[in-house]
């Protein structure tokens, strides 16, 4: 899983984006919107095409 997680990150975040001129600060707060995103809005075929949020909270219903 772990893998998987990290590939995404590096595939859709890391990767796209040009860190050339970035500072330290730039990077963690980007970062910090994209595993919001990843978190909240991000849907996922294994999930039932929910987002992990999404996911969790129907889980927790049962």
């Amino acid at each position: 899983m772990c893998e998987g997680f990290f590939g995404a990150i590096k595939n859709e975040f890391f990767y796209p984006n040009d860190w050339k001129y970035a500072t330290c600060n730039d990077f963690i707060t980007e970062l910090k919107k994209y595993l919001i995103c990843f978190k909240n809005k991000r849907i996922k075929r294994r999930l039932g095409y929910l987002s992990p949020k999404e996911f969790m909270l129907n889980y927790n219903h049962y």
